[in-house]
């Protein structure tokens, strides 16, 4: 049996760049089973692509660069899913059996309503399809689904009808996603809409929990949520970037690394 062809950084540039056309994220393991090379090479493939704005780096692998349109809903549920599955336990540990909670659009905010399936007697006010679908299946839970409009791609439910249901609660705690946190502390989105129903679950919750992996890091969107400074607790799996840890520090956010 002979031996794989070894190819050259620039030919792997160009293939790693051509399956992005096809996928909109790839991961670092698929990437070393595909070339048959050591994860540091590839690291060091997708930092210079990165550099070069070719792609967008993101951990444990990377996808287009854009700061318009976000990653395909599917490929999010799997992107840094070990770390986003830790984030989501920690937090749903953090609540206490009783409460009322907002539970926003995203992969991360569905892994928490999972995780929360073993609580007793909980309120859910959500804007997210699947996770009043995880949520309904609990006799004891009561789930309350926000009306709007369903976006298609990914079960999120938005538009002005949204922001005026959000409104008539105020719940005892707000577990909210993200898609992206720059270096001066901005939270960060793909879609007004999403954005602005967002905003009202935050002015409506005593407690903001704030959900980001180390992908949402430095990692760019077109539509400014808020800042870091405006939630009580921030759940990621690494330190965050120095201004970040900065704002984190000086606004009181209790930040909470698994």
């Amino acid at each position: 049996m002979t031996a794989k062809k070894k190819l050259t950084q620039k030919r792997r540039h160009e293939i790693i760049l051509q399956m992005l056309e096809k996928k909109e994220f790839i991961s670092i393991d698929e990437l070393v089973a595909h070339f048959e090379v050591a994860p540091q090479t590839i690291r060091r493939d997708l930092n210079q692509l990165a550099d070069e704005a070719k792609i967008q780096r993101h951990h444990g692998g990377a996808g287009k660069e854009t700061n318009t349109v976000n990653l395909n809903y599917q490929d999010r549920k799997i992107m840094n899913l070990e770390a986003k599955e830790r984030i989501a336990s920690a937090i749903a540990q953090s609540i206490p059996d009783g409460a009322s909670i907002f539970i926003n659009i995203g992969t991360t905010t569905e892994l928490v309503a999972k995780a929360l399936l073993k609580h007793n007697n909980l309120m859910v006010v959500t804007n997210n399809i699947h996770v009043a679908s995880i949520l309904s299946y609990k006799e004891d839970f009561t789930v309350i689904i926000a009306s709007g409009e369903v976006r298609a791609r990914d079960g999120g439910i938005v538009g002005e009808t949204t922001i005026d249901f959000i409104n008539q609660f105020h719940t005892d705690y707000a577990v909210i996603g993200i898609s992206g946190i720059n270096d001066d502390g901005y939270l960060l989105d793909f879609d007004f809409r999403e954005v602005k129903v967002a905003q009202a679950i935050i002015k409506n919750a005593e407690n903001v929990i704030l959900a980001a992996d180390s992908s949402k890091f430095g990692r760019n969107a077109v539509v400014k949520l808020g800042s870091v400074s405006q939630v009580d607790h921030m759940y990621t799996d690494i330190e965050p970037p120095e201004n970040v840890k900065k704002l984190i520090v000086k606004s009181d956010v209790k930040l909470h690394i698994v």
